[in-house]
């Protein structure tokens, strides 16, 4: 059975194109083989500033949301967080996300598709990599750094990769894997 690997839309602002660059990610992990990519997209689960009355660790979720959070997140055997930067830092969405859960993010590899200007988003992966580590994540350095990302999309909307590109998603596909697999006896304990 092939690990599943979760393509997190980290931006819920209106006019966001990390939908765009998740979906690309997804045909691409689906056509490199090693992975069950399903796009976990923030904004679909309408997560209010984090409200459960009890903390993420005793898995005691009283909302829906959460709830349904929690179980879209559970199966994941890794993570890529398409993520965009917002003042030299993660998208709070992204941050309010994470807090909300704590054992579902436990022992699982993660890497990034960032996206931006001249930066490619790399101070908000630089922020993220801080805070997957406190829910046990383990953040790769392997990634993909797109700059000047409205120069890759299309009339149409959607996203046209490159050499380069496509180079960094392969290679970080197979970390990702790497760990996964290095990871699973953790998962599984």
């Amino acid at each position: 059975m092939k690990h599943q690997l979760n393509i997190v839309v980290a931006s819920t602002r209106p006019g966001r194109v990390g939908p765009v660059f998740a979906r690309w990610l997804e045909a691409y992990a689906r056509e490199h083989g090693k992975f069950e990519p399903v796009i976990t997209d923030i904004d679909a689960f309408g997560l209010p500033i984090f409200d459960e009355p009890k903390h993420p660790r005793l898995g005691q979720y009283e909302n829906d949301h959460t709830k349904q959070w929690s179980e879209a997140i559970k199966p994941a055997d890794a993570f890529v967080f398409v993520t965009p930067e917002y003042n030299y830092f993660a998208a709070p969405a992204l941050v309010n996300a994470i807090d909300y859960l704590s054992r579902e993010w436990n022992y699982k590899p993660a890497s990034f598709l960032s996206y931006g200007g001249v930066s490619a988003g790399l101070r908000a992966v630089q922020s993220e990599k801080l805070l997957l580590t406190s829910v046990k994540i383990m953040p790769i350095p392997e990634a993909i750094a797109i700059p000047a990302f409205t120069q890759h999309l299309q009339e149409n909307g959607e996203f046209k990769s490159n050499a380069l590109i496509d180079d960094s998603a392969k290679t970080m596909l197979n970390e990702l894997f790497r760990w996964s697999e290095a990871l699973k006896p953790l998962r599984a304990g």
